[in-house]
C-alpha cells in the first residue's frame, strides 16, 4: 500500500479522493465484527435502522420530508436505479444529459436498453437550456439529468431553467448530485448556483455519494426518489429472504441484494458528529474548501502565464498555460503536470472544449476533434475538495510556480509572451 500517492496530503489535489473522517473508519471497523448485511433485517438489524436514519437525514437536507431512499454501493449503482426507475415509468423514451455529465449516464442506458443523447454545454460547463429545448420539440424525451457538480470541472446546470422546460414538455428530472450534493448546506455559494439547489427539492430523483464529501470510506453512495409510491417497481416474490419482520426490508427497495451494513453505520455515527445541516461544522468545512478554490483562481486569474476556465461553482479549477496554439497549450499543461508530481503537488488533467478557456486559444489551430466532437484542449485541473487546501494554497502556488518555470525553461514549447 506505499504504492500510492499521499491522498491525505493537502498537496493533492488531483481525484476526487477526501480522507474518511477518524470516527467513520472508527465506525466502520467497529461494524466489521458482526459484518451485517443490509440487504435484509435478518442480516443487519441496527444497521438497517441506522441507514434508514441516515438516508433521512440526506432527503431533509434536500427539504424532502416524504422519500424512498437507501444507500448504495456508489453513484454508478446509484444513477442505474434511478433511471432504472425512469425507464419503468417512461418506457422506451430518451434519456438526455449535458456533454459534460459523468459518462456512466451513457453506459447506464445502454444496459437498461434506453436511448440517450447529450445536450451541448455553454461555456461555463452547463447544460445548455436553449439546445434542451430544441431537442425537446422533437418529442420521446422521458428524463433529463441533471448534473450538481461535474466531474471535469465542477459546474452546476441550471435546474430553474429545466424546472420550466418541465411543465410545457412533461418529462421527468434526475440530478447527479453525487459530487456536489453535500453543498446543499454551504453558505458561500454564487447566486447561479444556489438557485440550482434550492429547485433540488422539486427533481423527480436525486443521488449524492457519502464517500466523497461526506467524509465517508469507499463504497457509499444514496439515491432518493421524491414519490415513495416507486417502491411499487422493485416488488418481487422471494420465499426464502424475508421471514422474521413486517417491517420495510431496505432489499425490497433496492436492486442490489448483499450490502455492507457497516456503510450505514459509519454515515450514521458521522452525522451524529457533524450534522449535514447550514450553519454546523460540516457546512463550514465545505465553505473552507471553495474558499481555497476561489484563492486559487484568484491567482492564476492574476499570473500572465495561465488563461483560467470558468470561475468555481464548487471547488474544482481547471487552467491551461497560455501557448501559441491549443496543442502548445495541452504539451505544456503535461509538462507542468509533470514538474508538479516530481516537486510533490499532484494535480490532474482534463480535455475539455476550447472554447472554456476563452479567446486566446479560439482563433488558434485547435486540437483534432474526434468525429462528431467540438475541439479540445488538455487543462490542469486541481480539485481542492480538503479544507486543509485553504491553508495549503501558498505552497500549492509556489510549488506550481517553480514546476511552470521548468516547464517553460524548455525551448520545445515557448509561450507567445516568449516568443515575443
Amino acid at each position: 500500500m506505499a504504492d500510492n500517492y499521499p491522498y491525505h496530503s493537502p498537496m493533492y489535489a488531483g481525484q476526487m479522493l477526501k480522507p474518511p473522517h477518524p470516527l467513520a473508519r472508527l465506525a466502520y471497523g467497529l461494524a466489521m465484527h458482526i459484518n451485517p448485511n443490509n440487504h435484509a433485517l435478518d442480516g443487519g438489524r441496527a444497521s438497517s435502522q441506522m441507514e434508514k436514519e441516515a438516508v433521512a437525514d440526506l432527503a431533509a437536507m434536500f427539504g424532502w420530508k416524504r422519500h424512498l431512499g437507501h444507500l448504495t454501493s456508489g453513484g454508478t449503482m446509484a444513477n442505474l436505479e434511478a433511471l432504472w426507475v425512469a425507464g419503468q415509468l417512461r418506457p422506451g423514451q430518451t434519456i438526455v444529459a449535458s456533454t459534460q455529465a459523468h459518462y456512466t449516464h451513457t453506459r447506464i442506458s445502454k444496459v437498461l436498453q434506453l436511448p440517450c443523447e447529450t445536450i451541448g454545454c455553454d461555456d461555463r460547463g452547463r447544460l445548455d437550456p436553449g439546445l434542451l429545448e430544441k431537442r425537446l420539440k422533437k418529442g420521446g424525451v422521458g428524463t433529463v439529468v441533471v448534473t450538481i457538480g461535474t466531474t471535469a470541472t465542477g459546474s452546476i446546470d441550471p435546474l430553474p431553467e429545466v424546472i420550466d422546460l418541465q411543465k410545457q414538455y412533461n418529462f421527468r428530472i434526475h440530478a447527479d448530485a453525487a459530487y456536489g450534493g453535500y453543498y446543499m448546506v454551504a453558505s458561500s455559494l454564487e447566486r447561479e448556483a444556489r438557485r440550482s439547489y434550492d429547485c433540488l427539492r422539486h427533481v423527480d430523483s436525486l443521488v449524492i455519494d457519502p464517500h466523497k464529501h461526506g467524509l465517508q470510506p469507499y463504497g457509499c453512495g444514496c439515491v432518493l426518489f421524491r414519490d415513495p409510491a416507486v417502491g411499487r417497481l422493485y416488488k418481487h416474490d422471494s420465499p426464502y429472504t424475508y421471514f422474521s419482520s413486517q417491517e420495510l426490508h431496505l432489499g425490497e427497495i433496492s436492486l442490489e441484494c448483499s450490502r455492507a451494513g457497516a456503510a450505514a453505520v459509519g454515515l450514521w455515527a458521522t452525522h451524529r458528529l457533524l450534522p449535514p445541516v447550514r450553519g454546523g461544522a460540516f457546512a463550514d468545512n465545505l465553505d473552507t474548501c471553495r474558499h481555497a478554490a476561489l484563492a486559487l483562481f484568484e491567482r492564476i486569474t492574476a499570473d500572465e502565464r495561465f488563461v483560467p476556465g470558468m470561475p468555481p461553482q464548487l471547488d474544482i479549477v481547471t487552467w491551461i498555460p497560455r501557448a501559441a496554439s491549443p496543442a502548445a497549450a495541452s504539451r505544456l499543461s503535461r509538462q507542468i503536470f509533470a514538474a508538479a508530481a516530481k516537486l510533490g503537488l499532484h494535480l490532474a488533467l482534463a480535455e475539455l472544449p476550447t472554447r472554456f478557456f476563452g479567446a486566446p486559444t479560439a482563433g488558434a489551430p485547435a486540437r483534432k476533434p474526434r468525429s462528431g466532437h467540438e475541439p479540445t484542449v488538455t487543462c490542469l485541473r486541481s480539485v481542492l475538495m480538503k479544507p486543509e487546501h485553504f491553508d495549503a494554497i501558498p505552497a500549492i502556488w509556489s510549488t506550481l510556480d517553480r514546476a511552470t518555470r521548468r516547464a517553460l525553461a524548455q525551448p520545445a514549447i515557448l509561450s507567445r509572451r516568449r516568443q515575443k
